[in-house]
Formats: C-alpha cells, sequence, structure tokens
C-alpha cells in the first residue's frame, strides 16, 4: 500500500485529482488531495500566498502520516513538491511530476518560461497585481484540449485566481537533500500548457527515471484517469523495488 498524496496546479484545486482518487483507493491505496492555500475551497487571501505557504502546508500534512509519501505534483504543483523534498526528504518514498515544473535550484517558473500577458494570451493580472486569471476559452483549449465536453461544464467552473507570487520565487535546492529522492516523469504528448519540448528540456536539466509518456493533454486526471492511475501505481512499485535493492 502506498499513501499517494496528489498536489494539484495554477487555478486548480485538490478537486482536480476527483477522478483519480477512486481509482487508486480501489487498488489499496491511501490518497490525499489537499486544496493548496488561497485554492479551491482555501480561503487564504492570495495576496498572502506564497511558496512557503504551498510548502509548509503540504510539510504539515506529510509529517502527521505514519509512513512516507508519494508526492505527485501535476503541473505548477512540481515546484511545490521540490520545495517540500528539500525540507522533508526522509518522510518521502518519492517524486512524480505530471507534466510539471521541474525547475532547477536557483530558478522560478517565471525564469523557466514566462507566465505574464505578454507571453501566455487569455492570461489577465488582476488589478492590484497580486493574481492572474484565464479566460475561459483560452483555458479550455491549453488545459483542456482532449477532455470530453461533458467533463469541462463541471470543471470549467471550479478554477480560481492564482496568486502569482509562487511563480516568481527562486527555488533553494540542494543535491544533499532535494537530490536524494527519487523522482519520476509524465509526459503529456498533447501538452498545450507546458508543451513536450518544454517538459523533456526540464528533464535534460534534471533526469527522471522512471519516465512515463501519455498521449494526453494537460490534464490527465480527465482526459485519461484510468491510464494515469495505472502509471502512478506502476511508478510506486518501481520505487519500491528499487529501495528493496538499496
Amino acid at each position: 500500500m502506498t499513501s499517494f498524496f496528489l498536489i494539484h496546479g495554477g487555478m486548480h484545486g485538490g478537486w482536480c485529482w476527483e477522478d483519480v482518487v477512486p481509482l487508486l483507493e480501489q487498488a489499496g491505496h491511501r490518497v490525499v488531495a489537499p486544496d493548496l492555500p488561497g485554492s479551491g475551497s482555501d480561503r487564504t487571501p492570495l495576496a498572502e500566498v506564497t511558496l512557503k505557504l504551498y510548502a509548509d502546508h503540504v510539510s504539515a500534512m506529510i509529517a502527521r502520516e505514519a509512513e512516507p509519501v508519494l508526492l505527485v505534483g501535476h503541473s505548477m504543483g512540481g515546484v511545490t513538491i521540490s520545495e517540500v523534498a528539500e525540507r522533508i526528504p526522509d518522510r518521502l518514498r518519492g517524486l512524480v511530476y505530471v507534466s510539471a515544473r521541474l525547475i532547477p535550484d536557483g530558478q522560478s517558473m517565471a525564469d523557466v518560461r514566462a507566465n505574464d500577458v505578454s507571453t501566455r494570451p487569455g492570461l489577465s493580472l488582476s488589478a492590484d497585481g497580486v493574481s492572474t486569471t484565464y479566460d475561459p476559452v483560452r483555458a479550455a483549449e491549453v488545459f483542456y484540449n482532449r477532455t470530453s465536453p461533458e467533463t469541462l461544464k463541471r470543471v470549467m467552473p471550479r478554477l480560481t485566481p492564482q496568486a502569482i507570487l509562487p511563480t516568481r520565487t527562486r527555488l533553494a535546492l540542494t543535491e544533499e537533500r532535494f537530490g536524494r529522492v527519487p523522482r519520476a516523469y509524465v509526459e503529456c504528448l498533447q501538452d498545450r500548457s507546458n508543451p513536450l519540448a518544454m517538459q523533456r528540456e526540464m528533464q535534460a536539466v534534471l533526469p527522471c527515471d522512471p519516465v512515463v509518456t501519455m498521449d494526453s493533454d494537460h490534464s490527465p486526471f480527465y482526459s485519461a484517469p484510468d491510464a494515469l492511475a495505472e502509471n502512478l501505481i506502476a511508478i510506486a512499485a518501481a520505487f519500491s523495488r528499487r529501495a528493496e535493492t538499496v
């Protein structure tokens, strides 16, 4: 049995894993899919939301677990799981980046690919400068281009503004801590948010093993939940086998 912690990306909440959670649970695993501060149903003011706050929140939850967990991050959730790994490497079985931002030490999401209105059509900065939102039509094209129209109807109203500070925070990662946590990557071939070339550029800097390739959009938890659950279970098993041989 593996304890999976599923960390959502920008503008989403823990709700985005709703089709994957029961599949993992039916296979006998424990699953936690929290809302990060300022996301989903969490009402933390966006001006107060930082990458540190994300990592504080997730690290505190993992600290209450009896056994180490497998930490999965989607999209922007990648920077959160990297930050958590630097803090509590001994509490983690491994890291899984699902078409996620795999950012090296000393860089931020904005350094790897700009996230402002000039480079992302449909992305708007709030009047107070603390958050961004996506035009719904553009968000559907970028996040869910292989997702069914029926699913889109229930998903789109749930998207929320995204605090901007976490995207501009440079990570401080060390080989001694973050670097010793096994990491895997789930590539998404049809991703329009984090294109495949960018996914592979990030992996070239921070290699992952195993690497799984899915013919899905940016949101495989909706466009291919069964395949994603199977891949997560297979990655967990691979990490377990590797640990047994050490």
